[in-house]
């Protein structure tokens, strides 16, 4: 299926985009972790065994699965030209400033991973001088730097494919990330929206090269007309509103109406999914310290190519009651266990990647709120999670669906 078509976060998923974590975990340092933004280093061998019991639970249920590096390999495999470009722009936005250097590591991808996958996975695991033979004799730079030294820094945050872009109804939005590391993941998306015969020509609804930043961590469907997004860490009001207007002004899009949640600045409220996700028609799992009352913005168009504001101060269930059509109950994250609830919304207890209503795939490990929403007649798949939670993300931030049928 060709194109994208995203207009809620529970319709039965049919095809969605993962990252299979790879050699860039093997990159990470104690010292590199809080620049990388991981709290530990993950043991890469089981991390894989878990993402591939992560992509067998969604084939098992209907889903087509893709990977970001496959469709990345099928855009560069099929012109050489655009391959090269790919790499300059690629060490271009490594930081890569040397002529010296520039060509080095130029010549080193294209003599030394000529297959089109290989090459990708490469360029998410990054280089170490080591790697590149240089020789020491005329550059200061070599002779003092560490042979371990990271000349390419890795993209461990890859797998999860949630935050570099989003898919909005039928468009898309390439996000500028929040952060220098994150933000050089997003050129995969831009060459598979740009390039892939899948999926170009897909509205894109923002750019990687915007000023302000959004990820898609903080973008929710709750139907067709209704976009939910998060005023967070990771995601500026200025990119709300420049999205905002993009999505109103495309004659294609239904979305009428945006609400902007603003939500706590902090590491454990990270993006609007960490607070709440939809998983059922009329169930959320929810972030049990964002109970009370919350500030709402519902933004909708003017009629004149602008937009209008209206903020709102009330109990998010009240909220999200109104704009799904049909009272709502919210399931908090640890069944109301203080000490329940902190630990599991460490592990993104709230974080579930709906399958169809009432099917959601949860971290085995959240036990307890699992019991809880086994209780409210959720469907629960669980997975393993050991090391794949070490860089804070659940199976939402894991995955980025393509394609949702409507009910």
């Amino acid at each position: 299926m060709a194109g994208v078509n995203v207009k809620s976060e529970i319709k039965p998923l049919k095809k969605v985009l993962l990252h299979r974590p790879g050699k860039e975990l093997l990159n990470l340092t104690p010292n590199t972790l809080e620049e990388l933004l991981f709290d530990d280093i993950p043991f890469l061998k089981v991390a894989q065994e878990e993402h591939d019991a992560f992509a067998q639970a969604l084939r098992d249920n209907g889903v087509e699965v893709v990977y970001l590096e496959d469709l990345t390999a099928e855009v560069l495999a099929a012109d050489p030209e655009l391959r090269e470009k790919f790499l300059l722009q690629w060490i271009d936005e490594a930081g890569i400033k040397t002529e010296r250097y520039r060509k080095i590591i130029f010549d080193y991808m294209q003599e030394n991973y000529p297959d089109a996958k290989d090459f990708v996975l490469k360029t998410m695991e990054g280089i170490n001088l080591t790697e590149l033979h240089t020789d020491k004799s005329n550059s200061l730079v070599d002779l003092v730097s560490e042979a371990s030294k990271m000349v390419v820094a890795p993209m461990p945050n890859l797998y999860f494919t949630r935050d570099p872009f989003a898919m909005i109804g039928n468009g898309v939005s390439i996000n500028r990330m929040y952060s220098v590391t994150r933000n050089r993941e997003t050129i995969y998306g831009e060459y598979i929206f740009n390039y892939h015969p899948d999926f170009k020509g897909t509205p894109q609804y923002y750019s990687r090269y915007n000023t302000f930043h959004i990820e898609g961590g903080d973008i929710l469907n709750i139907n067709e007309h209704v976009l939910a997004i998060g005023i967070s860490q990771r995601t500026e009001p200025d990119a709300i509103d420049g999205i905002a207007h993009n999505i109103f002004n495309d004659p294609t899009s239904p979305v009428d109406t945006i609400l902007a949640f603003n939500i706590p600045v902090s590491r454990a409220f990270m993006h609007l999914d960490t607070v709440f996700t939809q998983i059922d028609y009329d169930k959320f799992t929810i972030h049990p310290g964002i109970m009370g009352p919350l500030t709402v913005f519902e933004i909708t168009p003017d009629g004149k190519g602008g937009t209008k504001i209206r903020e709102r101060n009330e109990d998010l269930e009240k909220v999200l009651s109104e704009y799904v059509g049909q009272p709502v109950k919210l399931i908090p994250c640890g069944g109301g266990d203080r000490i329940a609830a902190e630990r599991e919304q460490w592990n993104d207890g709230s974080n579930t990647l709906c399958v169809r209503p009432g099917t959601v795939v949860v971290y085995q490990r959240n036990n307890v709120t699992n019991d809880v929403l086994y209780k409210q007649g959720i469907n629960c798949l669980e997975m393993p999670s050991a090391e794949l939670s070490r860089g804070r993300g659940g199976p939402r931030c894991m995955s980025m669906p393509a394609w949702r049928e409507a009910l």
